[in-house]
């Protein structure tokens, strides 16, 4: 969701997403109780948001960068909801370096030296669209007043300084902490992440931190702390992911909304969570043909016309101490829908483990090379989050066929993988039109319903001179956001 990476990118773990809510653009996914799919501190390449920023201020001409701020934008964001404008000022440096560049791992170094870096930004945004219509409310007879006391409103600012730092080639700490004009919330972050040969390692602290549910709410916590291991993903083979989370504090809901009751994996209290896996990539068909000569594509990744199918399957265990662990079993009284699950009410704790699949198709034309209609690039996703509700529907959807009786629509619906797709059009030159969604399909025995579930429409422009890069604008129906990113060598 709004993250409009392609869907394998994620594998089977979730991707953080971004959102115009706080300064630094990103959410952390939250499931329900019952889900055991594995959520982790970090997962893909991503710039932070000052640095998205300052390229597009350094590169791309564009001396401020626009967003809008949706439904949720009252409860934690400068200003509150509207059209918004960012812009950066950077300070980098360090001892005895002389150049600074952009590696392929999507952070601030050096090039050719041993010493650290530290990259330093103050991120400052301005409520524009707050601002004209304080300006329009105001005498227009003393037009100079009225503009200074617009100006001087602080609701309108918000202000955000964070520090890279590369302590060694394998170690980054990230360090930030954002202010906001119309509240008293002060949101900090610290980040640290090591790279192994064949591991990453990500350990952080946020205070508070911000959740989003599977319903689209937002959420803050008032203390976040976490640990993430995970195995380095290759086309195909086995992989690992471990992690660990506490947070303490009551949840409470940013959006505007309708008030809703807090998710039981927020609560207080300490969970561990492992998963392993195993992913086989088969290509059914990849193109021989000839490229344009002396033609570089848009992007390199997007060059060769394929049709190709990737299959994930694997096991996850959760075990949780403190308030997160009360009612965490989620069952269906009718069909008795539950994943393995221990626990000991009296020092409130539980153990789940269950089963996971994903199935991924997808299917590209073009070479990405001519000016128009070189591309279109489809991908389709199907998830079991859970083995056990699907084998406990299977199971009561044969009984009742044996038995000659009319499945109920719960056991159908259970037995459904959930659905999700991304589809991309090349429209001219570097521009594409994209759209992400979920596919929810409700039976009924007089007419299945199907429809778009939080669609994310976008549109991408490709860095063609970075090999694989792309400045993507992408609104958010569902949440009436609208923010301009950077991707870099999303496939």
């Amino acid at each position: 969701m709004k993250k409009l990476r392609w869907v394998t990118d994620g594998e089977s773990w979730d991707l953080d997403v971004s959102t115009t809510t706080t300064l630094d653009g990103i959410a952390t996914p939250l499931h329900a109780a019952g889900d055991t799919v594995p959520l982790g501190l970090s997962r893909g390449a991503r710039l932070s948001r000052p640095k998205q920023v300052d390229f597009m201020q350094r590169f791309m001409a564009a001396p401020f960068v626009p967003c809008v701020v949706g439904n949720s934008g009252g409860g934690g964001r400068g200003g509150g909801k509207g059209l918004c404008v960012q812009r950066v000022l950077s300070l980098p440096f360090g001892s005895d370096c002389h150049t600074i560049g952009l590696d392929l791992g999507l952070l601030y170094h050096e090039v050719n030296c041993d010493c650290f870096l530290r990259f330093t930004t103050l991120l400052g945004q301005f409520n524009l669209q707050k601002f004209v219509t304080s300006v329009q409310k105001n005498d227009a007879s003393d037009w100079l007043r009225s503009l200074r006391q617009c100006l001087a409103d602080k609701t309108l600012y918000a202000a955000g300084i964070c520090s890279d730092i590369l302590l060694t080639p394998s170690d980054t700490l990230l360090l930030s902490c954002e202010a906001y004009g119309d509240t008293k919330t002060t949101r900090k972050k610290a980040l640290f992440h090591h790279q192994f040969p064949d591991h990453n390692l990500t350990m952080g602290a946020v205070s508070p931190g911000l959740f989003i549910d599977k319903d689209g709410t937002y959420w803050d916590v008032p203390f976040a702390m976490a640990m993430d291991l995970a195995s380095i993903t290759s086309d195909s083979g086995p992989s690992f992911h471990f992690c660990t989370q506490h947070t303490s504090g009551s949840p409470k809901q940013v959006d505007d909304g309708e008030t809703r009751e807090s998710p039981v994996t927020l609560l207080p209290g300490f969970s561990l969570k492992g998963a392993f896996s195993f992913k086989k990539n088969v290509d059914i068909w990849r193109s021989k043909g000839k490229k344009l000569p002396m033609v570089q594509p848009f992007d390199m990744f997007l060059s060769t016309p394929h049709v190709s199918a990737s299959g994930i399957i694997g096991a996850v265990a959760t075990a949780r101490v403190g308030e997160n662990s009360v009612n965490s079993q989620v069952e269906e009284e009718s069909l008795n829908f539950r994943p393995f699950n221990v626990s000991a009410r009296g020092v409130k704790s539980s153990f789940m483990a269950d089963t996971f699949a994903t199935l991924l198709l997808t299917a590209q034309h073009g070479n990405f090379q001519r000016l128009f209609l070189d591309l279109t690039r489809v991908q389709a996703r199907l998830d079991y989050s859970s083995g056990s509700k699907f084998l406990f529907a299977a199971a009561h959807l044969g009984q009742d066929l044996y038995n000659a009786r009319k499945p109920t629509l719960e056991a159908v619906e259970a037995v459904l993988p959930q659905a999700s797709f991304s589809l991309q059009q090349q429209i001219a030159g570097p521009f594409s039109f994209r759209i992400d969604s979920s596919v929810k399909v409700t039976p009924d025995w007089s007419r299945w319903q199907v429809k778009l579930e939080d669609p994310v429409f976008a549109v991408e422009y490709a860095l063609q001179v970075l090999g694989s890069a792309k400045a993507i604008a992408w609104y958010a129906p569902k949440h009436q956001e609208v923010m301009v990113e950077l991707r870099f060598f999303e496939t």
